[in-house]
């Protein structure tokens, strides 16, 4: 079944939930093909900025491109591998086949299929998956977390980030990556405990109260960010950029890249953020 979206149109309340449900399905479907060369080897190379590629990204890429064409036909897809050069739209959808491919290298596990349908500069309906985990989460109006069983969402059941706990904020910290004005970041908050966690995942975690705050100052892309952004943000959180704003989607002049952001799960939280203006290593 097809969803008839008007390109220029903002998807209503009731349209943002279905269209996030049909885009659960879609990145749990793509889970299997990531299982089973997960399971069974993959080849892979670095491409030119020296990140890892695979034959599971290229892959799962293909099957959810073809299924957001045959599900919202005439919606724009920018996605990491094959369209990354895509130019946005009133609407258009961002794709990470399989954000954490170090991880999904190594065998952790910790790697997450991210898809978000932006509505001129915000998400607004969105599915992140974590297939070797077995655990959903997706966006309309409404975050829920569903498990993931032969390739299907289960029951969704609502999710809600939390308040700051007595102990102090659980840091959600990179396995892969770090900068120093991470660290920084980070100094300026009640930091109770850190836990290592890879791709994504950690907006899924937050979302849930799994968690509290996730900073990153280094590069990343809006296929990295949009769909954990907006589960986490309809959860209760918030992600904000240097100037203490949500972000924009959709900055083809600057290639799709991010700057630094800070996410909480208690949006009281924000004003603390203390944020570099750009990336390291970044004019």
């Amino acid at each position: 079944m097809t969803t008839t979206l008007a390109p220029d149109a903002v998807p209503n309340s009731a349209e943002r939930d279905a269209i996030a449900t049909r885009l659960a399905e879609i990145a749990a479907a793509a889970g299997v093909i990531l299982r089973r060369f997960e399971l069974g080897g993959c080849r892979h190379h670095l491409k030119a900025d020296g990140s890892p590629t695979s034959q599971a990204d290229l892959a799962a890429e293909e099957q959810i491109v073809a299924e957001l064409a045959r599900h919202f036909p005439g919606i724009p897809v920018i996605a990491e591998e094959t369209a990354a050069d895509a130019a946005p739209a009133a609407l258009f959808f961002l794709v990470d086949p399989l954000d954490g491919t170090k991880d999904f290298l190594k065998g952790t596990g910790e790697y997450t299929v991210n898809i978000a349908l932006v509505a001129g500069e915000r998400p607004v309906a969105a599915a992140l998956a974590a297939p070797a985990l077995g655990r959903l989460w997706a966006a309309g109006d409404r975050a829920g977390e569903a498990p993931i069983a032969d390739g299907r969402p289960g029951a969704f059941r609502p999710v809600a980030a939390r308040p700051v706990p007595p102990e102090g904020m659980t840091a959600l910290v990179s396995r892969s990556h770090g900068e120093a004005a991470d660290e920084a970041c980070l100094a300026e908050l009640p930091i109770g405990r850190r836990r290592g966690v890879s791709s994504a995942l950690k907006f899924g975690l937050l979302a849930c109260g799994e968690g509290d705050v996730y900073v990153r100052c280094g590069p990343t892309m809006e296929w990295d960010t949009a769909a954990g952004d907006h589960i986490l943000t309809r959860a209760g959180g918030c992600l904000v950029g240097p100037d203490g704003r949500a972000f924009g989607y959709g900055r083809r002049p600057g290639q799709y890249r991010n700057g630094p952001f800070a996410a909480f799960g208690d949006p009281a939280q924000a004003g603390r953020a203390v944020l570099p203006a750009a990336s390291p290593g970044r004019s």
